[in-house]
């Protein structure tokens, strides 16, 4: 039997090109407000933070960012804690996204790993890509279409299209 595993993340946005966003240092967006995104109403276009990471075999993979969830954190705590970790930015649970199950095999471990992964959307309240941690080669915004080829797994892709149906149906809400 396989050892499991529960993990969280998130697709963290942010709204560019709107007249109700701010800029925080090094250029970062901070928004504030209500649970629809801020500016979502005056036009703009959305960017997703993506990681850049290290494959076992040495080649490099674009990811939404993600980690184990820790004793006495639920999978939303988890989401934020893993996305400030890994892109260093600020951010806010909107809602949950999707939920992935993959298997692999673990050389730690020497078994098979059944892991479930939640995805959160979150939204970003300010922060620096720069400020990531060492397992993360590079944090750094997409457009959102962009980001959706440059992830490298299907099932992360699927969800970032979830997510940015979303996205789509909060801006035409008023």
């Amino acid at each position: 039997m396989p050892i499991s595993h529960i993990s969280s993340g998130g697709i963290v946005f942010r709204l560019v090109g709107s007249d109700r966003q701010g800029v925080g240092p090094a250029g970062e967006q901070t928004n504030s407000g209500g649970l629809r995104p801020a500016g979502a109403s005056t036009g703009g276009s959305y960017e997703v933070a993506l990681i850049r990471v290290m494959r076992a075999g040495g080649e490099t993979a674009w990811a939404l960012p993600k980690g184990w969830v820790e004793v006495g954190e639920d999978p939303a705590q988890t989401a934020v804690r893993e996305v400030r970790e890994e892109t260093g930015l600020h951010t806010r649970v909107l809602r949950k996204v999707d939920e992935i199950f993959y298997q692999f095999y673990s050389r730690a471990d020497h078994d098979r790993v059944s892991k479930t992964v939640h995805l959160f959307l979150l939204e970003c309240l300010g922060g620096d890509t720069a400020d990531h941690d060492t397992e993360v080669e590079e944090a750094r915004w997409f457009p959102i279409e962009e980001a959706g080829q440059k992830l490298t797994y299907k099932n992360e892709r699927e969800a970032l299209g979830k997510a940015a149906v979303l996205l789509e149906e909060r801006e035409h809400t008023t």
